[in-house]
């Protein structure tokens, strides 16, 4: 890969806060000509750094308030299955392997907890695999932007 200076960290610091910059917009906010933002914005998509540009959604307003993070323990022979089995649900937002007491960490988010119990007691006991769950309903939480730099 090649090097990346400060004009592609400027790039990419805006549009992790904002990817809907227009070129124009974010070419004005780092002092970079037009042609040269809109240059390198095409490199990094090609080179990887830029995997994609998306949206956040307020699920919140959509009426998806309890979060939760629930640690299951997997038999080893069922791993890949499960995990997969889980990104099929609907209120599965992420599943990562871990090290630790669990061998998966599953975010879920959910409209209420009743929808939360019938989750775990009903969707996630009919997967192969899972031995065990504990679950975690956020209180609160924050959050913040990613901070890239150069390495030196």
């Amino acid at each position: 890969m090649g090097k990346i200076d400060d004009i592609d960290m400027k790039i990419l610091k805006e549009l992790v806060s904002d990817a809907s910059l227009s070129v124009p917009k974010l070419s004005k906010k780092i002092n970079v000509n037009p042609s040269v933002v809109y240059s390198r914005i095409k490199r990094l998509v090609k080179r990887g750094l830029i995997k994609k540009f998306t949206v956040i959604v307020n699920e919140e307003l959509l009426g998806y308030n309890v979060d939760a993070i629930v640690g299951a323990n997997v038999d080893s022979k069922y791993r890949s299955n499960v995990m997969e089995q889980l990104l099929e649900l609907d209120q599965v937002r992420t599943v990562h392997e871990v090290t630790g007491r669990f061998d998966l960490l599953i975010f879920v988010k959910t409209r209420n907890l009743d929808e939360l119990h019938n989750l775990i007691s009903n969707k996630f006991a009919a997967i192969e695999g899972i031995t065990h769950t504990e679950t975690f309903v956020e209180m609160s939480s924050r959050s913040r932007e990613p901070v890239y730099t150069l390495p030196t």
